[in-house]
């Protein structure tokens, strides 16, 4: 299966620009169907206290947006989007969407970024989520996640997932904490990792890229760098299971 991680400098709170931004990077990549695309947290606003600027409401127009490149690139899109819940507190969410616009997956950020403030915005997931395509089982997680191993080894223990993505606003400062987490995941749960971090900066924050994939033995197969940009790399199912099988580290859990 091919992986795809879309890189953008988003606009500071403007959904058309980054819908915009998200199409050219993807018209330029080598996008093959059954591909499975992945977009930054809050891929169309950065990452806003603002929920009212953020908020799909009821038209959804960042989600049917990723329901549309879904469709044009027979492709699975995984889209960082807000909604809110019935106490009008945000839902940081990862959504993903079939070629047919069916939703497979809907999760939301279980560990709210304490140190911004996010906890007073946004409400906290309970659970992780998964879903499949393309023969392959998918974990979704967002930024701040990364930092808590133990989210991830609570979904691998009941769901064995061979891919695990990671949408991020991750900042600059901290840019080696982010590719050292990744690879750590990988290793750690014998899987691939997809981590999609913006770059460029908002109001607060620079961002450095560094999108990467990674392969279940931690080796970083791409790195986006510091640019805007579409990054590629296949899965080795077959691979993966035989990797699994001859060294069973996941069967060791207690």
């Amino acid at each position: 299966m091919q992986l795809i991680a879309c890189q953008l400098d988003i606009e500071w709170e403007n959904k058309p620009a980054n819908y915009d931004k998200v199409q050219a990077l993807l018209e330029c990549a080598d996008v093959r169907p059954g591909a499975l695309i992945v977009l930054p947290e809050m891929f169309a606003t950065g990452f806003t206290m603002n929920v009212a600027a953020a908020d799909e409401g009821d038209m959804r127009p960042s989600e049917a947006f990723a329901r549309k490149i879904a469709a044009s690139f027979n492709a699975c899109v995984i889209a960082g989007v807000v909604n809110t819940n019935a106490d009008g507190k945000g839902l940081n969410q990862s959504v993903a969407f079939d070629p047919q616009g069916d939703e497979l997956v809907r999760y939301d950020k279980m560990q709210p970024f304490v140190h911004g403030q996010e906890d007073r915005h946004y409400a906290t997931g309970n659970t992780p989520k998964v879903f499949s395509w393309q023969s392959h089982t998918i974990a979704s997680y967002i930024c701040y996640d990364l930092r808590f191993p133990e989210i991830f080894r609570q979904c691998v223990r009941e769901h064995r997932p061979h891919v695990i993505t990671v949408i991020a606003s991750w900042p600059a400062a901290r840019v080696e904490h982010w590719v050292t987490l990744l690879r750590a995941r990988a290793i750690e749960n014998q899987a691939y990792v997809v981590g999609v971090n913006r770059c460029g900066n908002d109001p607060s924050l620079d961002y450095p890229g560094r999108s990467v994939i990674v392969d279940p033995q931690g080796n970083v197969l791409v790195d986006a760098g510091d640019v805007e940009c579409a990054i590629s790399a296949e899965t080795d199912l077959d691979g993966l299971l035989t990797y699994r099988q001859k060294l069973p580290f996941l069967d060791d859990m207690r």
